[in-house]
């Protein structure tokens, strides 16, 4: 089981971007009494979560013409 700060570190991204991937529950995690702690076979590539929240969002809002916050994106 890791900790937020070894996610973070281990996928490069923020802990503040673990958090809130965490808030709106797009990565899986358990709760150990107050404490998250994240299953390092769910975060790898080749588990059930097959795209990291980051590739998904990414592309999805591209293809939608949106920047990550959801605003539509002029076209030029």
């Amino acid at each position: 089981m890791l900790k937020p700060e070894e996610v973070a570190a281990r996928l490069n991204v923020s802990l503040r971007f673990i958090r809130r991937l965490c808030h709106e529950r797009r990565v899986p995690y358990t709760k150990v009494g107050k404490f998250v702690r994240f299953d390092a076979d769910e975060l790898e590539p080749g588990s059930q979560h097959s795209e990291s929240p980051l590739e998904s969002n990414a592309c999805s809002a591209r293809e939608a013409g949106e920047d990550l916050l959801g605003k539509q994106l002029e076209r030029s």
